[in-house]
């Protein structure tokens, strides 16, 4: 039998192979998992990963499910991800989910291979410019060509990686650099070339002229976004109190769902394109906006020229380059989220300052107005189960329980913003800013390796959720619980809906023909299988998909052809949402041009 390596010994400074560089860096960072594929130009890595216990590696099917589930990893626990692939189509499989990290600001090291140095530029097998591609999709990317510099690159892309606005950072290591022998230094024994230091603190000023004008609004709105929890718990909590002092409505975007809790009063659910109608209307017509880690995307604002046309704004977020990047800013506050609603706190009661209660009061009959609209509401069906109604039986059934949930993209992500409910950050993980079908399988495998002991769900469209069905291959290796609650209509839901009610009913290649059993598939992966076709049946069937300790796909068969609303047209403002009974004229609404909207 082949004697194994040792395990790496913990000494201050010792001479180590690159390879071996690279498990020790992140034992000292405090990883303890890493999601990964192997290939000839990281196989020194994978060596010296062989004999050392304390980093758990998940072998996954597919780069891009590893980047997925490092994201996943990232998003509930507030630690970054780690991903080890190898060169060329390693690398470019996963440039998906680095991108998927980038647009939502979740933390990753993703560490790939490269053909020796002296081949780079020739053509060698498996070489490509991995340094050229992900340059415009990562926070900060490196091309090792020297051992003695690759400790410092370690700790330093942890550092940028998790600090400041979280992002991808991509470190390319050719072979020969793993195979190299060099000083190995810790965190704290490195020199960083990169004096990055990204500023927390808001300033004191703005920080106290934003108190000021809050106070003085008669229509105020806080708009909270992904940065909150990406803040912290501590955050959170800040949010819940700023909240409580002002007595203003709080509205997230699909990234910041749980940074406020969902059965608050105050809560007026998500905004935009497929937002709650008080959400939007409030938005439309407060007097003051209050934006809070979020970077106005296109998807919240609408028209940009009628988006709360007639509001002051204040914009607090840790990413200079965001303020007045998309919406005119009145108060740009670059810091922390955090750290700048304990400021903003503090400010308040150490002036005593408090907003009209007669005005806020008149706010809140007007939201309760839009309430009452129920935008939500649904045509319930005693024969068919319709997808709300699958979501919601889903959110009530598991309640009690420690969930996480995780979506794919499409007509059920919206539907499980809008009726699973949170009430704490770090529960809800999407893929937001780039929309990636396939994200929710793998990313429900890292949250699962993160919280073994909890309920991981994956709310799955049935075309999405094949794009990765592969990592189910993983969830039974690395006896991962996972549960995919697939709502099966048919279709690719969200593409189906747009070409009915925007593209004169033309279903050009939006129907999902040949589709897997999925109870079958599961029981191939050597998981387990539900189906649920009748309303009647749907409850006792997701008990028992809850009493699985295995990986399970969840087949809920539902109505074919239901849309999503609310639903606000592309290139309409918040105050243009149409509603469920409005669907049936939606058909014959052109634009000015005389073309349909798109």
């Amino acid at each position: 039998m082949t004697a194994h390596p040792t395990t790496i010994e913990a000494e201050a400074t010792v001479t180590l192979s690159g390879a071996e560089m690279v498990v020790r860096a992140l034992i000292d960072q405090g990883v303890d998992v890493l999601f990964g594929y192997p290939g000839g130009a990281v196989l020194p890595i994978y060596d010296a990963l062989f004999a050392e216990p304390r980093l758990k590696h998940v072998l996954v099917r597919h780069e891009q499910g590893a980047t997925h589930a490092a994201e996943g990893y990232a998003r509930s626990t507030g630690k970054p991800g780690v991903v080890l692939v190898t060169s060329g189509p390693g690398a470019t499989n996963a440039v998906t989910g680095i991108v998927d990290a980038l647009m939502d600001s979740i933390p990753l090291i993703v560490i790939t291979g490269q053909v020796a140095t002296h081949l780079i530029g020739t053509d060698a097998f498996q070489e490509c410019d991995t340094i050229g591609i992900t340059r415009p999709c990562t926070k900060h990317n490196y091309l090792v060509k020297d051992v003695a510099d690759l400790p410092r690159i370690l700790h330093e892309a942890v550092h940028i990686a998790t600090s400041g606005r979280p992002g991808p950072v991509v470190i390319d290591i050719p072979q020969d650099v793993q195979f190299a022998k060099g000083a190995y230094q810790g965190p704290a024994e490195v020199k960083h070339v990169h004096n990055y230091s990204p500023r927390t603190k808001g300033d004191p000023g703005r920080v106290a002229e934003a108190a000021a004008m809050i106070a003085k609004a008669r229509r105020p709105i806080l708009y909270t976004g992904g940065g909150v929890i990406n803040a912290g718990p501590e955050a959170a909590k800040l949010l819940r109190e700023f909240a409580a002092l002002t007595g203003a409505p709080v509205t997230s975007t699909l990234m910041g769902l749980g940074a406020f809790p969902a059965s608050n009063p105050q809560w007026l659910g998500m905004l935009g394109m497929h937002g709650s109608f008080e959400a939007n209307n409030a938005m439309h017509d407060c007097d003051v906006m209050v934006a809070i880690g979020a970077r106005f995307d296109d998807r919240v604002t609408g028209r940009l020229d009628a988006f709360a046309p007639g509001s002051r704004k204040i914009h607090i977020d840790i990413d200079a380059s965001s303020i007045g990047k998309n919406v005119r800013t009145d108060i740009g506050i670059v810091g922390d989220a955090g750290s700048v609603l304990a400021d903003l706190i503090a400010v308040w009661k150490q002036r005593s300052l408090a907003t009209d209660k007669a005005a806020m009061a008149d706010w809140w009959k007007q939201i309760d107005v839009w309430r009452a609209r129920d935008s939500f509401r649904y045509r319930p069906d005693a024969k068919l189960i319709k997808p709300q109604h699958a979501v919601q039986r889903l959110y009530e059934l598991t309640r009690g329980h420690d969930v996480y949930i995780t979506t794919e993209v499409g007509q059920h992500q919206m539907w499980a913003a809008q009726f699973f409910h949170f009430e704490e950050p770090n529960r809800w993980m999407t893929s937001g800013g780039l929309g990636t079908m396939g994200y929710g399988l793998p990313a429900a495998v890292g949250v699962q390796i993160a919280h073994p002991d909890s309920l991981v769900i994956d709310i799955a469209g049935d075309a999405s959720v094949q794009m990765t069905m592969q990592e189910m291959s993983t969830a039974v290796q690395h006896d991962l619980p996972i549960k995919i609650f697939i709502l099966n209509n048919e279709w690719m839901g969200m593409v189906r809906q747009w070409q009915q009610l925007l593209h004169g009913e033309r279903y050009s290649h939006s129907y999902s023909a040949s589709l897997p059993d999925f109870v079958k598939l599961a029981e191939a992966y050597g998981g387990v299988g539900f189906r649920a076709e009748h309303p009647d049946e749907l409850d006792d069937k997701i008990r028992e998909m809850i009493a699985v300790k295995k990986p399970v796909i969840f087949d809920c068969r539902v109505t074919k052809e239901e849309n999503c609303f609310p639903m606000i047209p592309s290139g309409k403002a918040h105050n243009e949402m149409i509603m469920a009974e409005e669907a049936r004229d939606l058909g014959s609404i052109i634009d000015e041009a005389g073309k349909r909207l798109v």
